[in-house]
């Protein structure tokens, strides 16, 4: 029997990196005993996309005394350690496992950091593949990426799955260009109003689990 795949989106999907990155940046100011209004530009440096270089661009505004290295290192852990994947998110993806389906996480960022999230919240443990763009220079929304995690998963685009994500445009856009079918992740934003929608909204990830094995459900029935 042929397995359905479903690829997630790790950040702001599967763990809330907003917030995580919200009080980061708060401590990390306060570590470095740098102005409470430097909060923001922290923030804002990091969470667009966080690499080495932004830490560069870190040390080098704040006269830091220690290495971009070292800054990099101690952000891969302690961001790690301040993010968490719900329970009843991981127990989702066992139970779209045992339903049948490939599960995989298509990420963007940097390895360090972004499998470092996924050790420490355990979701590395309950999915099939992951791939992460850094590994291989191939960005959402690029079909390529999307290809490549299939890839991981054990499976090809072509056989078909479904994307899920909270990207409007690196997720939705990008799963639907590489054929998949499209799951967004709301987080009490609207749609944009001019791009095409989704092929379903949801307001946080174990929704979209819930719909998916609902749809392997009666998929099942109707080719029984």
């Amino acid at each position: 029997m042929q397995r359905l795949l479903v690829l997630f989106d790790l950040d702001n999907t599967l763990v809330d990196r907003r917030g995580t990155l919200a009080d980061w940046a708060a401590e990390f100011t306060t570590r470095h005993c740098l102005e409470d209004e430097e909060q923001a530009y922290v923030l804002g440096m990091v969470a667009e996309r966080a690499y080495p270089s932004t830490f560069d661009a870190i040390r080098t505004r704040y006269r830091l005394p220690m290495s971009t290295g070292e800054l990099w290192r101690a952000y891969c852990t302690n961001i790690a350690a301040m993010v968490s994947c719900p329970a009843e998110v991981l127990d989702g993806l066992d139970e779209l496992r045992a339903a049948g389906w490939r599960v995989g996480v298509a990420t963007n960022g940097a390895v360090d950091i972004q499998r470092a999230k996924l050790r420490t919240t355990g979701i590395a443990e309950h999915v099939d593949g992951v791939f992460v763009s850094e590994e291989a220079d191939a960005r959402k929304p690029q079909t390529r990426h999307f290809a490549l995690a299939a890839s991981r998963c054990g499976t090809m685009l072509g056989d078909g799955g479904w994307m899920v994500g909270d990207n409007p445009v690196n997720d939705i856009g990008g799963g639907r260009s590489a054929g998949l079918s499209t799951v967004w992740i709301g987080n009490d934003r609207s749609w944009p109003p001019d791009d095409p929608g989704p092929d379903h909204t949801v307001p946080h990830a174990r929704a979209a689990i819930d719909l998916l094995l609902l749809h392997s459900a009666d998929h099942a029935r109707t080719t029984a």
